[in-house]
């Protein structure tokens, strides 16, 4: 089975290769006709795919499907459509004097790569294939797409339109299991495209570099929050809380652990709470609260929250209604606050990805900072707070994928902002003229005037009197 899979995968990469190479050069009409069309079965069929979306999670908000994955996405291929032109052109680029007086000529073109791959996850399984999928086409290239296992009915839909709105040679959805994860990433592609965990991200990696296929790792970490002792309290506790919620904090971006003044401790969390009971009165037979994705990250977060109580952690839980979730079967888990947490609990080691909220303290703000550098670099990183000199320490002195000041995780939604992590929070970004390039061949071109260049810069032997003289002016 695995020698079949192979083959039909290793098949469907050679014809697009075979497409793209014949269809060289293809006009840029081309390119935006295939946006068009992603945008329209987006369109044509956001409902169906957002009905797929809440089956495969058990419970999800059709409504949030809607903005996160079908409208989110169909206006980045709007935004596309909108500056392709402007990005395909040529860079004019200088040439040493006096090659330009002689004639001389140096530009970069922006050039398709050919075949990429595109590997999504399950917790926004449209806006995360069809996102990339749209500076992949607008580049000028094709693409084959291995969705998640774990959203079985969303990617299998998503396979079934695509067939419809694509010819297979330009765009084509692989169903299947980890084996078939694994067969993709080591596909002989132009470029891959990996959004995950960081530790899949590392194996992904490994396996197209026996190809040496260029990557770019969406990957995640510890995004945290650090709240100014001049920040809105109510107003942070409430966006924390709205964007630790959606999706049940299953997302990359969700703020990870938050870090407040020891003044501001109990107010801070307060806030929070109060965030949660005005958006989520209730929340078990609540559509607008996301189920966990599966049994065995439900039952990881449980361990996440017991292992911090074992060690010395005040478990805060967030249920407004008093409901009993001991008896429940929907996989959902209330809003987890953790406090006097220490770098020995899993929940500080690990990416959290759901519901649950540890809380640090700082006597200076340069501590919260001190400690973001010496973990890993975040992909997303959060200040709250109206004293523009200390927003400012923060950003200077820590490093981070991409910030949002007085909100969380908002920066992705930005289609002109390039979104991407750096080190273990990934390698590479796209969105914005940043992502066109990232999935296109910067190609160097330098015409070369009539006249003897070698020559008059002493290039040619036999060497003498004219290389010294050369040499003695370059180094001028």
């Amino acid at each position: 089975m695995a020698d079949e899979n192979r083959q039909d995968l290793h098949g469907t990469l050679n014809r697009q290769r075979e497409d793209f190479t014949r269809s060289r050069p293809e006009k840029l009409s081309k390119r935006k006709d295939r946006i068009e069309r992603a945008i329209a079965l987006l369109k044509e069929n956001g409902n169906a795919l957002c009905k797929a979306m809440s089956a495969d999670f058990g419970n999800r908000s059709p409504r949030q499907s809607m903005m996160t994955d079908i409208a989110g996405t169909v206006g980045f291929g709007k935004y596309c459509l909108k500056n392709l032109d402007d990005w395909a052109k040529p860079d004019k680029r200088k040439v040493q004097f006096p090659l330009a007086l002689l004639g001389a000529k140096a530009e970069v073109r922006y050039e398709p790569k050919g075949v990429i791959g595109i590997l999504s996850p399950w917790n926004f399984p449209v806006n995360l294939s069809f996102g990339p999928l749209m500076q992949v086409l607008a580049a000028g290239n094709r693409a084959m797409i291995k969705p998640s296992e774990f959203t079985q009915e969303t990617s299998e839909l998503s396979r079934e339109l695509a067939a419809k709105y694509f010819a297979p040679e330009e765009v084509a959805f692989v169903t299947g299991g980890p084996e078939i994860a694994q067969e993709f990433s080591e596909l002989p592609f132009d470029h891959l495209v990996f959004t995950g965990s960081t530790e899949t991200g590392r194996k992904v990696m490994e396996a197209a570099a026996k190809n040496l296929v260029p990557v770019t790792l969406e990957l995640g970490g510890k995004s945290p929050v650090i709240l100014g002792k001049n920040a809105n309290l109510e107003r942070a506790g409430e966006r924390i809380a709205m964007g630790k919620m959606m999706n049940a904090g299953q997302i990359c971006l969700s703020p990870d652990y938050m870090i407040v003044s020891e003044e501001q401790e109990d107010a801070a969390v307060a806030a929070v709470e109060l965030g949660v009971m005005n958006m989520y009165p209730t929340l078990l037979e609540n559509e607008d609260y996301t189920s966990i994705i599966s049994d065995k990250h439900f039952e990881r977060l449980k361990g996440l929250v017991e292992d911090a109580r074992y060690k010395g952690a005040d478990v805060v839980e967030v249920n407004p209604a008093n409901e009993d979730f001991s008896s429940a079967n929907a996989r959902k888990m209330p809003l987890t606050i953790l406090r006097n947490v220490n770098d020995d609990m899993k929940a500080m080691q690990e990416e959290i990805f759901g519901p649950v909220l540890p809380v640090m303290t700082y006597s200076s703000v340069d501590d919260a900072v001190d400690y973001v550098n010496d973990h890993d670099r975040p992909l997303g990183l959060y200040y709250f707070g109206d004293d523009s000199a200390e927003q400012q320490r923060v950003l200077s002195r820590t490093v981070s994928g991409g910030t949002t000041v007085n909100d969380v995780i908002f920066h992705v939604s930005m289609d002109d902002l390039p979104f991407g992590g750096i080190g273990p929070s990934g390698i590479g970004s796209y969105h914005g003229p940043e992502g066109f390039r990232e999935f296109s061949h910067a190609r160097s071109v330098y015409t070369q005037p009539k006249i003897d260049i070698a020559k008059l810069a002493g290039f040619k032997p036999p060497y003498g009197k004219n290389t010294e003289k050369a040499a003695r002016s370059v180094m001028k």
